[in-house]
């Protein structure tokens, strides 16, 4: 079996894994610290506007369909790959469905309905705003640097396979 179009499947998911990593990366970094300079109502009436148009955007498309494809893959290098390609496929996967998909589901999603629930002018969103970006970001961190961590495995992968082949 030819390995090329599998070296090209790994680039392109360490890539669509970059991406994500990128997003998180610019909401930790200047997004949420602006949104947090702003009046408490500003900001929570911009985050329920981003949680919002998040759903239909390409970035979901990445976010979720990283899911899948690196369970393929992760399954095509424990069968048909060398040892090492193989570990590595296996823990970018783990790597992102854990500190990724994991950690939006039980934690920054809930954040995110509890805030949408809330009139942004509302006393209980103005109070909730300030340990909503605390908490939020620090979870956000943690995803920035998993899906930046499965790109890096995703890369180790395709250069020890392409070495391989």
């Amino acid at each position: 079996m030819s390995e090329d179009w599998i070296v090209w499947g790994i680039v392109a998911l360490s890539l669509a894994a970059g991406l994500v990593a990128g997003i998180f990366l610019a909401f930790s970094d200047f997004i949420m610290t602006s949104l947090a300079n702003s009046k408490p109502a500003a900001g929570t009436e911009a985050m329920q506007i981003i949680n919002r148009k998040v759903y239909g955007s390409i970035f979901m498309v990445l976010l979720v369909g990283l899911v899948p494809v690196s369970v393929a893959m992760a399954l095509l290098g424990h069968f048909y790959l060398p040892g090492s390609v193989a570990v590595w496929l296996i823990a970018g996967a783990v790597l992102y469905i854990v500190g990724v998909m994991l950690v939006t589901g039980v934690c920054n999603v809930p954040m995110n309905m509890r805030l949408e629930a809330m009139p942004q002018a509302g006393a209980a969103a103005q109070a909730y705003w300030p340990e909503y970006v605390k908490t939020w970001v620090l979870w956000n961190h943690l995803r920035t640097l998993a899906s930046f961590g499965t790109m890096a495995c995703y890369v180790i992968a395709a250069v020890q396979l392409a070495k391989a082949v």
